[in-house]
């Protein structure tokens, strides 16, 4: 969780072009408005969260709406940080006690204002009681909004929280339907649509970790609102542990969303003069759909990314060594995968579990980070510089906050496990809070570091925490990450966790990839990196070909399918190309050549998702000049042929466009692909923007199981 910059100095600022009598306050981006008002009673209140408004001067709220039968006197309106009591009958943002454990229920006798073009902080007091509680509103990103609460203790005795929320926000009255996210270990990411509920409605995790359902996130639809038009919201808290999501509804026409982390009662004591944050939230708001919030997402969470010098570079293809031989470490072995990642266009190697002392199985080992001397008699520097010498990084796997109950770690610290910890994997969690701990942890990934030639870690986490350790155990991970990440800046890291257990914003700022699920069927990975696109960039999105049959789910599927799926995040190689059949190496040396020629359009640009009728699906990423196009068919189709394909992205430009690739099986009733993409298929066919929107694009014949991508070029 972060720690507060100073809190804002006494007095209040103005933004330009607000009326002073109605007492407005206004905060704008491309696409969205946020407006508060002051009333009479010292109160500042929510007008306005939602599409952007037009400039100009409002009445004040009491001037437009009156009284209903039993209602209080006053203005009913929303607090812009509600506290139970006092004429709101919604969710409070706070719950605290003072030393002797009695409930505190503030009373603000000031609030102030601080505005600017590109801020809005609200500061509370309850100088009697000691409690400061603010809340600042910026933009972040490309067109994105930035929530960060602060709680400080400005009194003289200690304060204990029980519960405070990152985010508070009334909802557009349009509000229609959520869409929310569920998962399991090899089924992450599972989408779920439910209409606003007549009462509330959560997402919990508790865990001690994300999930496999994805981040703490969500998205609203208000109106008519679909993938590409219409009002919609989305929102992210940057946060690894475990979290409450919440919509109540008022009987004032809205609901209200909160977003926070969940703490153990007492666990966070603010001593006189402290400040608390708890974890950041992302909101994104756009006429544009899905795909507007979808793209305000992408480029807040592409803020926090800190890659080695500064800057993204083009994201290797890489080999990870873990369902080509499992624990099946030899160096002779090893040796030979490399070769055969180097032959078919591998730029990283990554040796996965087992490397490690004792390391024969996974029951044994994990928090001896030094290599196995029979595996590995010389260390992992002369693998690592073998590597290096054929043209690839180097890469390895760790899972530093876990132990074995069999392992020289654990015999000598027993004490060190979180807690009387139920195995899970045979393995136990490390206690994070214990400052003993992070400083072992440190020690042996330094020593790895400086001793190997390493250019990433895929850094793992494979159980629940059981019980758990609160937010000090994420608060913990965090530190080990950041003290890790200052040694070695330019050591990449990717985020795994029993596959996509730990893919979240607050994460997001110590590594650079996320592995998005242990399963890489391409069918499951079809509808799953779906899912991890509403939220995080294609760039960070770990996306490999695996073997056939897949290790997951038993389902086979033509390579070229399998590439084609994976081209559309962080290629990567998860087999042994030395085991494939002369053609399939051959196809997979193409898509590999594939994803270089095109990552750099791929990634760090736009991201638009559809669907069309019979279950056929298409996604374009590109940089809005020049796209990438796949049209997807997983599933048969019943109509002799699929229909033109409406892209709205395209309209207002002119297009030239290119079939680049079909992947996957023939179609058996299609002698070619018909005459747009026959004999002419390597030279473009010029669209009019209007035409694509609306009219379509013409579509081959595709079978189940096929991809065909296609280049857009505006002209």
């Amino acid at each position: 969780m972060d720690r507060v910059r100073a809190l804002p100095r006494q007095g209040r600022g103005r933004r330009r072009g607000v009326s002073d009598a109605a007492k407005l306050h206004a905060l704008h981006g491309e696409e969205w408005s946020l407006v508060l008002e002051e009333q009479g009673n010292g109160q500042i209140a929510w007008r306005h969260l939602g599409a952007r408004l037009a400039p100009g001067a409002l009445p004040p709220l009491t001037r437009l709406r009156g009284q209903t039968t039993f209602s209080l006197e006053g203005e009913p309106a929303m607090p812009v940080l509600p506290i139970a009591g006092a004429g709101w009958f919604g969710p409070s943002v706070l719950s605290v006690r003072d030393a002797a454990g009695n409930g505190i229920a503030p009373c603000f006798d000031s609030s102030r204002v601080f505005s600017s073009s590109d801020d809005l902080t609200i500061r509370l007091e309850d100088r009697e009681k000691g409690i400061c509680l603010t809340v600042d509103f910026q933009p972040f990103g490309a067109d994105g909004l930035l929530v960060q609460t602060h709680l400080g203790n400005i009194g003289s005795a200690p304060l204990a929280i029980d519960r405070l929320v990152s985010a508070q926000l009334p909802l557009p009255p349009s509000a229609r339907e959520i869409i929310s996210r569920r998962g399991r270990h090899a089924g992450e990411l599972s989408e779920h649509r439910e209409a606003m509920p007549a009462h509330g409605w959560e997402r919990t995790t508790r865990q001690g970790l994300t999930g496999h359902g994805g981040p703490p996130a969500l998205e609203i639809l208000c109106g008519n609102a679909d993938r590409h038009s219409g009002l919609a919201l989305s929102a992210q808290m940057a946060w690894s542990g475990d979290s409450r999501l919440a919509i109540e509804q008022t009987d004032e026409g809205f609901a209200v969303f909160s977003a926070e982390a969940l703490l153990a009662a007492g666990e966070k004591r603010l001593e006189p003069g402290e400040t608390y944050s708890p974890p950041r939230v992302y909101l994104a708001i756009s006429s544009s759909g899905r795909n507007g919030v979808m793209a305000r997402q992408h480029s807040m969470v592409r803020e926090v990314l800190k890659w080695p010098d500064g800057t993204m570079k083009p994201r290797p293809a890489h080999l990870n060594s873990w369902e080509a031989l499992y624990f099946g470490h030899d160096e002779t072995r090893i040796a030979q995968l490399a070769k055969a990642a180097a032959s078919v266009g591998a730029e990283r190697f990554v040796l996965d579990d087992g490397w490690f002392k004792g390391r024969g199985n996974d029951r044994a080992g994990l928090g001896d980070w030094t290599p196995d001397p029979r595996k590995y008699p010389q260390g992992l520097a002369p693998l690592a510089n073998s590597i290096r010498e054929l043209g690839m990084q180097f890469g390895l796997w760790v899972e530093p906050e876990m132990v074995n109950p069999d392992s020289d770690l654990y015999r000598d610290h027993p004490d060190w496990v979180l807690g009387s910890s139920p195995l899970s994997r045979n393995q136990l969690v490390l206690d994070m809070r214990r400052e003993e701990v992070r400083d072992y942890l440190v020690g042996c990934l330094d020593t790895l570091l400086r001793e190997v030639p390493i250019d990433y870690l895929k850094w793992d986490h494979n159980r629940a925490h059981a019980p758990s350790g609160g937010a000090a155990q994420i608060e913990g991970s965090y530190a080990l990450f950041a003290r890790v990440r200052e040694a070695h800046p330019d050591v990449e890291i990717e985020a795994c966790a029993a596959g996509g257990g730990r893919i979240d914003a607050g994460i997001a700022r110590y590594t650079h990839r996320f592995w998005t699920s242990d399963n890489i069927d391409a069918l499951s990975r079809n509808e799953m990196q779906r899912g991890f696109l509403a939220f995080m960039p294609p760039e960070v999105m770990g996306a490999h070909v695996g073997a056939s049959p897949s290790h997951a789910t038993g389902r086979s599927q033509s390579l070229a399918f399998r590439a084609a799926i994976a081209c559309q995040g962080h290629f990567g190689i998860e087999l042994d190309p030395d085991a494939l059949d002369g053609r399939d190496r051959q196809r997979l040396v193409h898509w590999t050549a594939f994803y270089k020629q095109w990552r750099e359009l791929i990634h760090g640009g736009r991201v638009h998702l559809g669907e069309a009728p019979h279950g056929l699906g298409w996604q374009a990423q590109g940089d809005g000049d020049t796209y990438l196009l796949w049209v997807i068919r997983a599933h048969p189709t019943p109509d002799q042929r699929d229909g033109p394909l409406a892209l709205p992205f395209a309209d207002g430009r002119d297009w030239n466009v290119r079939l680049l690739q079909k992947a996957g099986h023939p179609h058996v009733l299609a002698a070619q692909d018909g005459l747009v993409y026959g004999p002419d298929r390597d030279n473009p066919v010029r669209y009019t923007g209007s035409w694509l929107a609306s009219a379509g694009l013409p579509l081959p014949a595709l079978a189940a199981e096929t991809a065909a991508i296609f280049h857009l070029e505006a002209l």
